[in-house]
Order: C-alpha cells, then sequence, then structure tokens
C-alpha cells in the first residue's frame, strides 16, 4: 500500500505542478503565457522577465513532470522548491502565513511534498 500511495501523491502532486509550468509557458488552463509571466516577473523586481518566464515554466514543468514518473527526483525536488521559495521571497512571504491573507501557506506545502518525496523515495512505481 505504501508504493500505491507515493504513487498517487506523485502523480496528482506532479501533474498539478507540471500544469501550474504549462499556465506560465503556454497559457493553458487560463493562464498568462510568457508575456503575461513576463511581465508579472518585472513587475515584482524579477529581471528580465522573459527569460525568467522561460525558466521558471520549464522548470516546474520538468520538476512535475520528473517527479510524477519518480525519477530525477534531486532535480525534481530543486526545480519545485526553487520557485516556491522565491514566490515566499518575493510575493507571498510579506503576508504572513494564511493563504487567505495571500500568506506563504501554499508554497510551504508544496514543498514539504518535494521534499517528503525525496526524502522517502519514490516507491516501487517508477518510469523506469
Amino acid at each position: 500500500m505504501l508504493n500505491a500511495g507515493l504513487l498517487v501523491i506523485r502523480l496528482i502532486f506532479g501533474l498539478t505542478f507540471a500544469r501550474h509550468g504549462s499556465e506560465k509557458l503556454l497559457g493553458w488552463f487560463g493562464g498568462h503565457g510568457i508575456k503575461g509571466t513576463a511581465g508579472f516577473f518585472e513587475s515584482i523586481g524579477i529581471k528580465p522577465g522573459v527569460p525568467m518566464a522561460y525558466l521558471a515554466a520549464i522548470g516546474e514543468i520538468l520538476g512535475g513532470l520528473f517527479l510524477a514518473a519518480g525519477i530525477f527526483l534531486p532535480v525534481a525536488a530543486i526545480l519545485i522548491v526553487g520557485p516556491m521559495l522565491v514566490a515566499m521571497l518575493t510575493v507571498t512571504g510579506k503576508n504572513g502565513f494564511a493563504i487567505t491573507a495571500g500568506g506563504y501557506e501554499y508554497n510551504l506545502a508544496i514543498i514539504a511534498v518535494a521534499v517528503g518525496i525525496l526524502l522517502t523515495g519514490p516507491g516501487a512505481y517508477i518510469l523506469f
């Protein structure tokens, strides 16, 4: 059951995170695409906006897909934790903990899942 549980967590969490990156990269699922993401990044002091938007988007997609597949977990964790730390430092951290106040609660939960999977391992069901 442990392996099945890890698979469920990895698939749901990893694919959801990859989806989040596709909002930035492709504008899918109501996202703003590269131009919108770059503009937002510039507005919060992350410059140059376009290259940084590409890095964030591609990193989130790859990190999520690696996690879902159960491969390259150290890389996946870096690609997931990094953007969440940046989000906490630039946007949500100043608002306190609660997500209802725009705080870092959700970012911290994402970090916990990524690090938790890294520390426990992917389980028996991996891509290869």
